[in-house]
């Protein structure tokens, strides 16, 4: 026998609806606040007891709602944010459905008094079916205040799914801090069970907002994060992105926000992923606080129930955009940006001195190397690997030269000059700062891998030919993989052809690339190349290759560089974007003031 099709009651609707809308104690948090800024408030005070199940009470003081309006404001779907079906496809309030009251009626005992301008205040209850018959008159100023008592008072079966009331406090906590990093010109006071446990004051100077971040987020997140805006193609990125120094273990301090509402979006997702990637260590996951303001129409904010997730009408503008913004503002970045502000001086070096010799200013060109000399007497030789292991007469330390002290500021470039070498593994030096240590492998590795990626995007083949062309074992499907590949690793100098089954010939080499190492080289990336996932852009499998070439060509520890070939180094790593970080993430320099090392000796005490 068929069943017949009845309309569900309003009761019930509004509880399936409420469903969709009301999970827990947040949820309703979350559309209360979220009216109350429609509303055009400056002040919330939000009031919690037993983890929102027994009460959760807003209130505000917005343009209120108008005695006429409030039975139909705790009607379905009645909104005075939209009029039409247009209104839909440019929404500018947080809130538009106009079902959150109404849901959230349903499945608790709810209370609402508002006043606007030079009015009396009213007040109106509903709970489950009953809403009440009359307006009543109240006192209240100009404002609002929603009370939410015994939550799921009358649906237990959701109730007996909530968690303990610290756990369901914490998801409010959250949530309240969410909505305060969007809206710092709003003070929000946060009780629960009675005791103050939040209060965020307004916000309207950038030192202001940059105090609400730090309250919010962590002022070491402040100290380590750029603030920044950025404005293209009609859209808008700002807000606080960290520094590559500071990484989190997890995505716990992500914020990202579309025209104010906290959303997830996959492709913004991945384009911060992307755009961190290149100075990102291990699996660290980056930390930011980022607005994203596009024109109304542009977005859809009407594809989730709980309106956390949005539709760009082109994603992969958005996505681009973003990329680009945080990439330009990461590529801006300088070692003494990060570790201490300088500004380098208009005028030109000083001429080199005896006890600090110099290198010549002009930049680096893409093809041109370090000249990274060895010492010629070698102490051992690894006949298995191949090492070589050097002798020194005196410890590194005391055999480099010793530079004058710096006087003049005018004089020192950001990273100051080289002292000495430190067990042959960093760089010592001193600006007017204090002292700067630099692991030369790390700041080398930076310095000629953003090199190959000038080659790459240029085009050019830079390539050299090998007198005798050298044969690398390999297996079957790792040069099925290089094969595939050729043209690419051609463009980037590196032309390889198959031999046999499981050996390929290597006959050139980019210009930046010394011979030795070559096989341990195509063996590396032929082992990238197997790992990358093949549904990925192309662009990761060649920065993977460009990575490789650049940690490979990099000088390595136990390397003795003379003070010129330190010092241009040095100005190398000034002229470098990403500079302050090696392409796996690990940090190239650290500063060291004066008052530190004061501090520490004990100097002046």
């Amino acid at each position: 026998m068929a069943v017949r099709i009845e309309r569900l009651d309003d009761v019930l609707s509004n509880q399936i609806a409420a469903g969709e809308v009301i999970e827990r104690p947040a949820s309703v948090v979350k559309e209360l606040l979220e009216n109350s800024l429609d509303a055009g408030s400056t002040r919330v005070d939000i009031q919690i007891d037993k983890g929102g199940t027994a009460l959760i009470q807003v209130s505000d003081n917005g343009v209120g709602i108008h005695a006429d309006d409030l039975l139909l404001a705790l009607d379905r779907h009645a909104t005075s944010k939209i009029k039409e079906n247009a209104d839909l496809e440019r929404i500018n309030t947080l809130g538009f459905r106009g079902e959150a009251l109404a849901s959230i009626s349903s499945v608790a005992r709810l209370n609402l008094i508002s006043a606007v301008a030079d009015a009396t205040a009213w007040q109106v209850a509903a709970a489950g079916a009953d809403v009440a018959p009359r307006v009543l008159p109240a006192a209240h100023p100009q404002g609002t205040t929603v009370s939410v008592r015994d939550l799921f008072y009358n649906t237990p079966a959701r109730r007996k799914f909530l968690r303990t009331e610290k756990t369901e406090f914490e998801h409010i906590d959250e949530l309240v801090k969410r909505i305060a990093l969007a809206a710092p010109e709003v003070s929000f006071t946060l009780k629960h069970n009675q005791k103050v446990v939040r209060h965020y004051r307004a916000s309207l100077s950038d030192a202001e907002q940059a105090e609400r971040v730090g309250s919010l987020c962590g002022s070491v997140f402040v100290e380590n994060a750029l603030k920044f805006s950025v404005t293209a193609a009609g859209m808008t990125l700002s807000g606080w992105m960290g520094l590559p120094i500071f990484t989190r273990a997890t995505t716990d301090l992500q914020y990202f926000y579309v025209n104010g509402r906290m959303v997830r979006d996959r492709a913004v997702s991945h384009a911060i992923r992307m755009a961190y990637r290149d100075v990102m260590y291990g699996d660290r996951h980056p930390a930011y606080v980022l607005f994203l303001t596009v024109p109304a129409d542009a977005v859809d904010v009407n594809v989730h129930p709980a309106k956390s997730e949005v539709r760009f009408r082109d994603s992969r503008v958005v996505h681009d955009f973003v990329r680009r913004a945080l990439m330009d503002q990461l590529a801006a970045l300088r070692p003494e940006r990060q570790a201490f502000a300088f500004t380098p001086p208009a005028m030109p070096p000083p001429p080199p001195s005896p006890t600090m010799p110099m290198l010549s200013a002009r930049p680096f060109a893409v093809g041109q190397t370090l000249p990274l000399s060895m010492p010629s007497e070698a102490t051992h030789i690894d006949t298995e690997t191949g090492e070589i292991t050097f002798a020194a007469t005196m410890p590194a330390v005391l055999a480099m030269p010793v530079c004058a002290p710096l006087v003049d500021v005018g004089e020192v470039p950001p990273l100051g000059f080289a002292l000495a070498q430190l067990k042959n593994i960093y760089i010592l030096a001193e600006n007017t700062t204090g002292l700067v240590m630099v692991d030369m492998h790390a700041a080398h590795e930076r310095v000629l891998y953003e090199q190959f990626k000038q080659v790459w995007h240029s085009q050019k083949n830079s390539a050299q030919p090998l007198l005798v062309p050298l044969q690398v074992a390999l297996r079957e499907r790792e040069v099925e993989n290089l094969l595939e590949q050729a043209d690419i690793l051609q463009r980037l100098g590196l032309q390889l052809e198959r031999l046999g089954r499981e050996t390929v010939v290597v006959r050139t080499l980019p210009n930046l690339l010394q011979e030795k190492h070559v096989v341990q080289l195509v063996r590396d990336i032929a082992a990238d190349l197997l790992q990358e996932d093949k549904a990925d852009r192309i662009e990761t499998h060649i920065e993977h290759v460009l990575g490789t070439l650049a940690c490979r060509a990099a000088v390595h520890a136990r390397h003795q560089l003379s003070v010129p070939e330190m010092n241009a180094l040095l100005r190398a790593m000034e002229r470098t974007p990403h500079s302050g970080h090696c392409n796996h993430g690990r940090p190239t320099v650290k500063q060291f003031s004066f008052a530190e090392l004061d501090k520490f000796f004990l100097r002046g005490r």
